[in-house]
């Protein structure tokens, strides 16, 4: 398997250099975290900045060897040891969660202005609300996501068609590229949706194992780009019998999201802009997970696709709510309001484009059905519909644009038109 650059998150580690805070990498379990900080960013500083070897300070602490420095002392006194202060210094700790008091560490180095200091955190410890808390304003956090299309595809021998049905089905953990068979893939995301499960949820917030918990993540991976609420979820509850209150289920949902599990997108009202409070959209931050979850049994591809599309829009960089727009129709001579979706709507500094999702376009019926929402959009911004089917990438007399998602998926300009 070729080697996965993950130049997008390289690029945000040296943007970060010298800015004077404590940069923290942060993701779900096993999205490549460590291998960014230990192998790409120290290979970067080596080859690139021509930093040397002996400054760049690089410690696994969830080695064996390394067992001495979880001892916050020791630690100290170590990395102390070896800064020079006439040079340059990178300091580079991966699973600073396993250090008691590892704030006070780190805390002491980062006022040095030739020091820089980036740290991994399992999220068992390292949620990003610990963040907030524990380094209070002096973190910088960088968010890491499992691969995106664009990088799963760049590591395969296989077509693209081919790649993206499997990249639908099994996600973009690293390490499932190594795998080769279908089952050592599934077990494999079993295994870590789990881990995730029981270390970042139950383990983290000492809670019990309940029929409770675990419908909801059944619920929510079933459910995929539906809107919900607690509320909604509630009476989900209630008619299976099941005993939970509407405070438990926002607090479950708010532990999913805080083990970086799945996202949330909230609606937005274009003609009358402003935040709608409540039903909300999830998505799954990997779809192998999502997938694992249900054992692999409820592939609805079209619900699959948005989620795929969500996640390369927020890999992107773009802040991305679901959209209503409000319109006043005749039908038979009175007047009616309706309500129509838009399924993004992705917002950077000046740039807005509108989105729509669509598995297949195989009629002009289902067509004008898709196009319909973004022609009631009265403003000037883009607006694109992305497509499973085949074709080449087309715009409509309206200025709406047509493109396959495979071309989105794999060219990082494909939204500049």
């Amino acid at each position: 398997m070729k080697r996965i650059e993950r130049n997008y998150y390289l690029k945000k580690l040296v943007n970060a250099e010298d800015n004077g805070l404590i940069k923290i990498i942060t993701g779900v379990r096993r999205c490549g975290k460590s291998y960014l900080l230990n192998k790409i960013f120290y290979d970067y500083l080596i080859n690139e900045e021509k930093i040397e070897s002996e400054n760049i300070i690089q410690l696994d602490l969830d080695k064996k060897e390394n067992a001495i420095y979880l001892n916050s002392d020791e630690l100290y006194k170590f990395l102390n040891s070896k800064i020079n202060l006439k040079d340059r210094i990178y300091i580079l700790l991966d699973e600073i969660q396993l250090v008691n008091n590892f704030e006070s560490v780190l805390n002491s180095f980062i006022d040095y202005d030739n020091i820089n200091i980036y740290v991994t955190g399992s999220n068992s410890k390292f949620l990003s609300k610990d963040i907030i808390t524990e380094f209070r304003g002096r973190g910088y956090q960088i968010s890491m996501y499992p691969l995106s299309f664009a990088e799963y595809y760049s590591a395969m021998n296989e077509d693209k068609y081919k790649a993206w049905q499997n990249y639908l089905m099994y996600g973009g953990m690293p390490f499932t590229l190594s795998l080769k068979g279908d089952n050592d893939k599934s077990n494999y995301l079993k295994n870590l949706f789990k881990e995730v499960y029981e270390k970042d949820i139950i383990d983290r917030y000492k809670l019990q194992k309940s029929d409770a918990l675990e419908n909801l993540i059944s619920i929510l991976a079933s459910n995929i780009g539906s809107l919900t609420n607690p509320t909604k979820l509630f009476k989900i509850f209630e008619a299976k019998k099941i005993n939970i209150s509407n405070k438990t289920i926002n607090s479950y949902i708010n532990y999913l999201e805080e083990s970086y599990l799945i996202s949330r997108a909230e609606r937005y009202d274009i003609k009358g802009k402003k935040f709608i409070d409540s039903p909300y959209k999830y998505y799954f931050t990997d779809l192998g997970l999502r997938n694992a979850r249900l054992n692999f049994r409820q592939i609805e591809f079209t619900h699959l696709l948005e989620n795929a599309i969500y996640n390369e829009l927020v890999i992107r960089g773009y802040n991305v709510d679901v959209g209503i727009i409000e319109k006043v129709e005749k039908y038979d001579g009175k007047s009616v309001r309706k309500t129509y979706e838009v399924d993004f709507i992705c917002n950077l500094g000046e740039e807005k484009i509108y989105i729509q999702s669509a598995y297949s376009l195989p009629n002009e019926e289902k067509f004008n059905q898709e196009k319909k929402s973004l022609e009631n959009i009265d403003d000037s911004f883009k607006k694109v519909i992305i497509v499973n089917d085949i074709l080449p990438k087309s715009k409509t007399e309206e200025g709406i644009i047509i493109m396959n998602v495979i071309d989105f998926m794999l060219d990082k300009n494909s939204l500049n038109i």
